[in-house]
């Protein structure tokens, strides 16, 4: 694809809006841009709004990729595009409290299947594809570790053409009982040691989320050498949100930030499901980017 006049000063702002390395105008231009005619092609023959799952580990890029997408699409294709995360329908801070009482203690903690709210999920998507508007869709305030108050949350005002849905686990299926016989690090083996919490993360995986999918047209995944790297890629993101709240004098806005011990704990929650991501959904999606420890594209599938 030539690299437009156009094109390379949308990436050249969009660079310098979100802080990003220079290095990034190459692979928007050689990459992700073409992903962007791609889509556009796609939605071009569907003839309807489309949904594209996104899938990445912890830190691996989603949310730029998803953004440079929405920003392409709307500014030079005049298509409505919305980006959604799965991460802004986790459940409350006090109903993960309650299903740490009722079901298993881990379940407080945010990210695992089960603490996402998969109704308002599925009413948000199924509104989206019926082409409604006047209805809200959910931030989450990670800062806070609770959703922003609904009167925050942005109102969808026109028809969406193309829907941008990313989470960590978006896409991955659910195990076997023999995979999750075994613990898959010290969190498992001394906080699950009989198997609750990875056996009701995998029933919910099974029954509130694999329908969700059948949702989505088409799929494009982030893939990292390992799990090995996501502790990097995480406690960077961390970095990034607390140089983002230094100034802010709201002692609350800032009480979800974690030290990186914290870190260490809080990514084991995600290593079992992120490793089957990792070994499973390669082969099934329709875009690939593999990419190496430092998060650079080493090899693409899917693009040209």
């Amino acid at each position: 694809m030539k690299v437009t006049p156009e094109s390379k000063r949308l990436v050249e702002a969009f660079i310098e809006k979100h802080q990003l390395d220079t290095n990034f105008s190459d692979v928007a231009l050689t990459w992700f841009i073409p992903l962007a005619e791609k889509l556009k092609l796609h939605h071009e023959s569907a003839k309807r709004p489309i949904f594209i799952g996104v899938n990445g580990c912890q830190g691996s890029g989603k949310s730029t990729l998803t953004e440079l997408l929405l920003t392409y699409l709307t500014e030079v294709k005049q298509l409505k595009v919305i980006n959604l995360s799965l991460d802004d329908f986790y459940f409350s801070k006090a109903y993960r409290q309650e299903l740490a009482h009722s079901i298993h203690p881990l379940l407080a903690t945010r990210g695992v299947p089960g603490t996402h709210d998969t109704k308002l999920l599925n009413q948000v998507l199924l509104s989206l594809k019926q082409q409604q508007t006047g209805f809200p869709i959910p931030r989450f305030n990670k800062a806070t570790d609770d959703p922003f108050p609904k009167e925050e949350w942005p109102v969808i005002e026109q028809p969406v053409d193309i829907i941008l849905m990313e989470g960590w686990c978006w896409g991955v299926t659910a195990q076997t009982n023999e995979q999750l016989s075994t613990p898959i690090n010290t969190l498992e083996s001394e906080e699950d040691s009989d198997g609750a919490w990875r056996t009701y993360v995998n029933q919910q995986l099974q029954t509130e989320y694999q329908n969700l999918y059948q949702l989505m047209d088409f799929w494009i995944m982030l893939k990292a050498p390992s799990f090995e790297c996501v502790f990097d890629w995480r406690l960077q993101q961390e970095q990034k949100l607390i140089q983002k709240l230094a100034t802010a004098s709201d002692s609350e806005a800032k009480s979800g930030i974690m030290s990186a011990n914290e870190i260490k704990r809080f990514i084991q929650h995600y290593q079992r499901l992120t490793e089957q991501s990792l070994a499973t959904l390669k082969d099934s999606c329709d875009v690939v980017f593999e990419l190496d420890k430092h998060r650079k594209i080493i090899n693409v599938k899917g693009v040209k």
